[in-house]
């Protein structure tokens, strides 16, 4: 469904520069080649999120910041599982795959632009993080603060936990 939305709504996956990945066959033959395709040019921009637990991108606690390949395969814990149902993208805790495909951490770092779109209070803990918090594989969303075009799009309910300077630095800035 969200790749759906990123092909009809705003062209993504039409060019040939454009990597998404299936991951619904097996998720080995999948990351080796587009790992490939990612080291032998830049990356642009990397599209990512962030969960309830400070991960990012599926780099769930304790992330790996130093590991060498592109894509990870991950074991989603039942509270990711459960994010994933609570966001709506499925119905049922059984349809949550059990493993997700990530881009490493290293990798997302590597990008000329990061952007994340958080919604929602059960997020504001990681966004805290993102923003105040100190640097750690336990919070693998804190790296974003170190990169030097990371946009974070969050939304009143996300923002909720961050102290009034930091918004309104944030706000002077844009």
């Amino acid at each position: 469904m969200f790749v759906k939305v990123f092909e009809d709504q705003l062209g993504v996956g039409r060019a040939a520069a454009d990597h998404l990945l299936d991951g619904n066959g097996d998720s080995r033959e999948v990351i080796l080649p587009a790992g490939e395709n990612l080291n032998s040019a830049p990356l642009d921009s990397a599209f990512a999120g962030i969960g309830e637990n400070g991960h990012l991108a599926f780099n769930d606690p304790p992330a790996d910041f130093q590991t060498a390949p592109p894509y990870l395969i991950g074991n989603l814990d039942e509270a990711g599982r459960r994010q994933q149902m609570g966001e709506g993208w499925l119905r049922d805790l059984r349809e949550v795959p059990r493993l997700a495909i990530a881009m490493s951490t290293r990798q997302i770092m590597k990008a000329r632009e990061i952007i994340v779109v958080v919604p929602d209070s059960r997020k504001a803990q990681g966004a805290w993080f993102c923003f105040e918090g100190e640097i750690s594989p336990l919070v693998p969303v804190s790296l974003l603060g170190t990169h030097a075009n990371a946009t974070v799009y969050l939304d009143k309910a996300c923002s909720s936990l961050l102290r009034p300077a930091t918004l309104a630095a944030f706000a002077a800035a844009a």
